[in-house]
């Protein structure tokens, strides 16, 4: 009796284990497909290179190796003295050109004045030959009568109608009137060609003006030459644009820096991400904005929570399954494999509540979705 009891003992247990097994089973494939997890990820953090924009002895290194900087605090510096004089001569490149414009403004303004006397010059002598030109018809018209007068009188005097001393008086009158005449004429001659001196002086006058327009010109190329020099002298000090922390530092004071050259890194210690690769089948569960649990491996016992940001659509194709994809025809290999892993896909998670101090670009990770 005790055998059997034994027996049916042994017969329930091994059905209780292998039911239990089957339920952990199922257990496991739900969770595996519903809350996918993969210890395949990395952290991850953008960082840029720092390197100068400008040349020159590096006078002050204010950071260290792996330091960590907050937004605003000086990172190097370098000797500025060589800008500064650059921005100082422009300055004064830039302040001669404008006591030059100020110089030519107050020139041309002397220039505009002389022609406007020039034309109150030319409207009096051109008033002047109008006067000597009346004066002329005048003179003309007198001369005309008295000769007039002197002709029909001198025929009188053979026949005794009129006495000499009336001849010698128009004719007289007649001498007096053509002096007068060609002191008129003369008059207008004079006038018209003071009227010619006075245009010809009105026309120098007006050649004579000039415009700013080279001089002005020249003020945007000044003015740029002023910024860009006042850019130089600023980049001489190099400030963090965020809180990160400063690694592969690889100069010291003293040291040249070149432009482009790169001296260190800096992390931004802002965002932190962990991307972790997933096979292709669980990617249709997983989608921006699911919450995700990361674990880091030098705290494995912290949890940080996490927020999906993007799925990943794209990775370099295995050559061993569809070929070379080259120039020409495609190279596809002669051999074929039995068993085929599925692909993975990188997704990449945002860690909410980062702590900077534990988190490092490159550590291992766990990532596990939780679903909406």
């Amino acid at each position: 009796m005790n055998t059997q009891n034994r027996k049916i003992n042994g017969r329930w247990i091994s059905i209780v284990v292998v039911a239990s097994a089957v339920v952990m089973g199922f257990v496991v494939l739900y969770r595996t497909n519903y809350y996918p997890r993969t210890d395949d990820a990395e952290i991850f953090a953008n960082f840029i290179g720092i390197a100068p924009q400008v040349d020159g002895p590096l006078v002050r290194l204010n950071v260290k190796d792996n330091q960590f900087v907050k937004t605003g605090d000086l990172l190097y510096e370098i000797d500025e003295r060589p800008y500064r004089y650059a921005l100082e001569n422009t300055l004064s490149e830039q302040a001669a050109l404008e006591g030059q414009i100020a110089d030519e403004q107050r020139r041309i303004a002397a220039l505009v004045s002389a022609v406007s006397v020039a034309q109150e010059n030319i409207h009096s002598a051109e008033a002047e030959v109008t006067d000597a030109e009346r004066g002329v018809g005048r003179a003309r018209a007198e001369w005309t009568y008295a000769n007039n007068n002197l002709h029909r009188l001198e025929p009188l005097l053979a026949k005794q109608f009129v006495t000499v001393d009336q001849v010698d008086k128009a004719r007289s009158s007649e001498t007096a009137m053509a002096e007068a005449l060609k002191q008129s004429e003369s008059q207008l001659t004079l006038s018209q060609a003071k009227l010619k001196s006075v245009l010809a002086q009105h026309e120098q006058a007006r050649h004579a003006v000039t415009t700013l327009e080279p001089l002005i010109n020249q003020r945007g190329a000044k003015a740029a030459a002023v910024k860009n020099a006042q850019y130089q002298l600023n980049n001489c000090r190099v400030y963090a644009a965020f809180d990160g922390i400063v690694t592969n530092l690889t100069i010291s004071e003293g040291a040249y820096a070149h432009v482009g050259q790169e001296m260190f890194t800096l992390i931004d210690a802002r965002t932190w991400w962990a991307i972790g690769n997933f096979r292709e089948g669980l990617l249709g569960r997983i989608a921006p904005g699911m919450k995700a649990d990361v674990y880091v491996m030098s705290r494995p016992n912290l949890r940080f929570a996490a927020v999906v940001d993007s799925v990943g659509f794209g990775v370099t194709p295995d050559p061993d399954r569809i070929g070379n994809l080259s120039h020409g025809l495609p190279d596809v290999q002669r051999t074929l494999n039995w068993v085929h892993l599925a692909s993975r896909y990188p997704v990449r998670v945002r860690v909410e509540h980062p702590t900077a101090d534990l988190f490092r670009v490159g550590e291992s990770a766990v990532v596990t979705i939780r679903g909406d």
